[in-house]
């Protein structure tokens, strides 16, 4: 530490006149010395992408303004030997829910994990009405005795099991039942903190990129659980189907320049290849 103060005091009284107090030849100089330090990124700080500041939350800024949709999305870890059990169950009794009008959910889509975490199912639920419809939903759920007794039974099935609420992306396609067979993809994006408008501002521009294939399904971010997380789901042929397509983005002039962006506001990313059970409206 002794050269770098030696080093300012010496520039100091280079400085120093008849103008300047020793204090201020000292500041004068400090400024000057440590400048040296900060070019690089000052320099490096004309080519950040600039991002709007925030004037409201999240949940306003990004989501679709024309609908109240609501959606829930569950990762149900079983019990290896449980598998195929648990699919026919699953298809005898969500199917009903999904039915009957006077429940305000639908399923979106149901799937096994094909790569990526192992004996997993993933089910997409939509809410039309938003909270409400939520609160609806649960409270009469509480009172269906059919529905009771399905979840007993699959308790017995499962390792684990967790969810989130999410809203969707207002640049995404909204989730629309689509014939198969196809393999669908969840990317799974955790952020850092503070980043998520600039992650929707990139996306915004990007997705254009990602649409001419009709791959692109639903993108979604958390609202409750864990925070800071998006979701953007795709549906391809087949996995050499994936390959192209993917590649093909990467020929389009901006892509690079979106991932050249968003790539640094990830903490953790995640990739599940997953087959949709007989019951998925994505199929």
């Amino acid at each position: 530490m002794a050269p770098r103060l030696c080093s300012i005091s010496a520039a100091a009284r280079r400085l120093g006149g008849p103008g300047l107090g020793a204090r201020d030849t000292a500041a004068v100089a400090a400024a000057r010395f440590y400048s040296k330090d900060n070019e690089g990124s000052w320099f490096r700080s004309l080519f950040v992408h600039k991002v709007d500041p925030r004037k409201d939350a999240h949940s306003t800024l990004l989501s679709k303004k024309e609908t109240s949709n609501l959606y829930k999305i569950q990762f149900h870890n079983v019990k290896p030997e449980c598998l195929d059990a648990y699919n026919s169950l699953t298809e005898a009794v969500l199917p009903k829910l999904h039915l009957d009008e006077d429940y305000p959910c639908s399923l979106v889509g149901n799937w096994n994990t094909w790569y990526g975490e192992q004996d997993q199912a993933v089910h997409l639920w939509r809410f039309s009405g938003g909270y409400p419809a939520l609160m609806d939903c649960m409270n009469k759920l509480k009172n269906n005795k059919e529905y009771l007794e399905f979840r007993k039974e699959r308790s017995q099935m499962l390792l684990s099991r967790r969810n989130q609420m999410l809203l969707e992306f207002s640049f995404w396609n909204e989730p629309q039942p689509r014939a198969g067979p196809n393999i669908y993809e969840l990317r799974t994006y955790k952020l850092k903190p503070g980043t998520m408008i600039e992650w929707g501002n990139n996306w915004a521009r990007a997705i254009k990129y990602r649409q001419e294939n009709q791959e692109a399904v639903g993108g979604f971010f958390s609202q409750i659980g864990e925070l800071y997380v998006v979701h953007h789901l795709w549906a391809y042929k087949d996995l050499q189907s994936r390959e192209e397509t993917r590649n093909a983005a990467w020929r389009k002039r901006g892509w690079d320049e979106n991932v050249y962006y968003t790539v640094p506001l990830v903490r953790h990313m995640e990739s599940r290849i997953m087959i949709p059970l007989k019951i998925s409206p994505l199929q």
